[in-house]
């Protein structure tokens, strides 16, 4: 079910399935969010959650049992329930049940909740441990925004650029997983001009260590574009399947599995951990101009 939140400046379609963004529309008409289209990615904005990225076969042993998990966890294929709706905000619930026991032993709640204020969607990712033991896991958004914006010039016209312009350590891949035995440090003080073939190998992933950043998505073919604010994040990821017509750019409190993953959860590199009846926040926000 589709689920719509607006203000004077934006309208936000958002599916309970996922309780994933599928549309960000402008009062001028400006469309953000790519459109899923199958044939190059059917997603538009998924939350990634328990996990992030792949892990090494789909699968990891937690206390002497075996889990079977696909890529980015389980939460962008489940019904949410709606427990908060506004006119410009609202609020999703995915609980632990049956089925996520199967994939995930842990009793979790994860709420997500979108609001509206003027040009901006806030995002909240909240993870609430509701068992008796430690509770393990990473959690990451993957926004899809339309390259170009409303036809307005061509791919490699658009460009992302950090407010936080300095020097950071970006992690390779052997796809699908991080070779941390390669980590190099890339210089962006300036611009990255896009290209569909810097998405060829896989994403660019970028150690963020736990701070604020702010990514910019923009072109002088167009006045439009989007920033990303993300809190307290881990890692950063840029990506586009091949030759589509849009760019993520990620936010993420985990990552994929390394090339020497022992298989363990509580080895996964990238795991947060929160204690029994405690919870944790991820935050970032989208400004839409």
């Amino acid at each position: 079910m589709i689920k719509t939140i607006s203000n004077d400046y934006l309208t936000v379609n958002i599916n309970t399935l996922g309780a994933e963004v599928t549309r960000v529309l402008s009062n001028e008409g400006v469309d953000y969010i790519w459109n899923g289209d199958e044939k190059y990615w059917k997603r538009h904005a998924p939350i990634l959650f328990p996990i992030v990225g792949r892990l090494i076969n789909d699968e990891y042993t937690y206390k002497g049992k075996t889990y079977h998990m696909g890529q980015h966890g389980f939460a962008r294929d489940m019904e949410f329930n709606v427990v908060d709706e506004k006119t410009s905000s609202i609020t999703f619930e995915l609980k632990a049940n049956s089925e996520t026991k199967e994939l995930y032993p842990f009793d979790f709640r994860l709420e997500v909740n979108y609001e509206l204020v003027d040009h901006k969607l806030k995002t909240n990712l909240h993870v609430f441990n509701e068992g008796q033991e430690e509770m393990l896991f990473s959690i990451g958004a993957h926004p899809a925004f339309n390259v170009p914006l409303n036809g307005a010039g061509n791919y490699n016209d658009y460009k992302v650029e950090l407010a936080n312009k300095k020097s950071y350590d970006e992690i390779f891949f052997k796809a699908p997983y991080a070779d941390f035995d390669s980590i190099k440090s890339i210089n962006l003080t300036e611009p990255v001009y896009l290209s569909h073939e810097m998405f060829y190998d896989d994403a660019k992933v970028l150690k963020i260590n736990d701070s604020e950043i702010t990514s910019m998505l923009s072109s002088d073919k167009t006045e439009h574009g989007v920033s990303m604010t993300a809190y307290n994040t881990e890692y950063g990821g840029i990506w586009s399947s091949k030759d589509a017509p849009f760019v993520c750019l990620e936010p993420w409190w985990g990552i994929t599995d390394s090339i020497n993953s022992d298989g363990k959860l509580e080895n996964k590199v990238g795991i947060n951990r929160i204690d029994k009846k405690t919870d944790f926040e991820a935050k970032f926000d989208l400004l839409f101009f």
